[in-house]
């Protein structure tokens, strides 16, 4: 396993300096950015990653859609619209304002702490001689991140100020793979940047956590997918898969406890559905339910048709306006 990561560490390399040198070096230098290409070699990386998870969607997981869908698609402008996320994401674009913005803070911030005696903690450390086997540190690490954003998840459907930009995610009636990424701008920058502040905090280094986003990422893609698929009695408790995560976005069981639109919920699991069932939150029926949120497809709640009107009604659910 070790041999393999190897080889395809460095056939990424490979590919991204051929990427930077041949395209992305050449912009920096005509925008005046010529200070700043060590970080584009960085955002190289991840639109490498990026173009490696679109090709995945639609040479692996499209066709799986089409084989075996929940449901005919009726609103393909709709679809579109998540494209739009998806391509906005997964080519690093949102990631690179991100960097530009808030890492300089990032930096400052951690540099402080260590100048005032405040190191680093190193979690593969805890176990003696993980350090030195990569892919059991790797794991380690998506274990720990994991278990992280299923609290972050349930504290998007416990506030509701946070819920009035996560329901965007959940006003998608015709979910696909493409779904993942249709998040309100704002919901994001505050995911991402706790995502980061743990990853520094707890020690994990650059190429890890870029593998364990794409490979996170890419893994959501799929379980968004319009397909009727589970993993079996065994699999669905190891893994989250299309049925369990659908369940999650079904109207009156995923982000509903007892009549409240907000309150409660189930399967909000990430990658594993072990923090469901250690927390109570586990819901295995086998079933796949019309998704959609409650005020939306019975209240006639406006939430948006195109990425702008979508922003714009966050921003309004957001002051108590919409």
């Amino acid at each position: 396993m070790n041999s393999f990561l190897d080889a395809f560490a460095s056939a990424f390399s490979l590919v991204q300096m051929w990427l930077f040198e041949a395209l992305v070096q050449p912009l920096m230098f005509l925008f005046g950015m010529a200070s700043l290409l060590d970080d584009g070699f960085a955002a190289t990386g991840w639109l490498l990653v990026g173009l490696l998870q679109l090709l995945v969607l639609v040479v692996v997981i499209g066709p799986l859609q089409r084989w075996r869908p929940v449901e005919a698609v009726v609103d393909s402008a709709t679809i579109r619209t998540d494209m739009v996320y998806t391509v906005i994401h997964r080519l690093g674009l949102f990631r690179l304002v991100l960097f530009f913005t808030l890492s300089p803070l990032f930096d400052e911030w951690f540099g402080a702490l260590r100048v005032a005696g405040w190191e680093t903690f190193q979690l593969d450390a805890v176990w003696p001689g993980v350090t030195d086997q990569p892919v059991v540190s790797l794991l380690m690490y998506l274990v720990a991140l994991d278990f992280f954003n299923y609290w972050l998840h349930r504290s998007q459907h416990q506030f509701g100020w946070w819920w009035s930009l996560h329901s965007l995610h959940h006003a998608q009636r015709q979910m696909t793979m493409w779904s993942d990424n249709r998040n309100h701008l704002l919901d994001d920058v505050l995911r991402d940047t706790l995502m980061v502040v743990l990853a520094q905090l707890i020690g994990i280094a650059p190429g890890q956590f870029v593998a364990i986003v794409a490979f996170t990422q890419l893994s959501e893609s799929f379980q968004h997918a319009n397909l009727r698929l589970w993993f079996g009695r065994v699999g669905e408790r190891l893994w989250v898969s299309p049925r369990f995560h659908r369940l999650h976005h079904a109207m009156g069981i995923g982000h509903e406890s007892s009549g409240k639109q907000t309150l409660g919920g189930h399967n909000f699991g990430v990658l594993l559905p072990w923090w469901d069932m250690l927390f109570g939150t586990a819901n295995f029926e086998q079933r796949f339910d019309a998704t959609g949120v409650r005020d939306q497809v019975e209240g006639g709640r406006d939430y948006g048709r195109s990425f702008w009107g979508q922003q714009w009604q966050g921003i309004k659910r957001l002051a108590g306006r919409a």
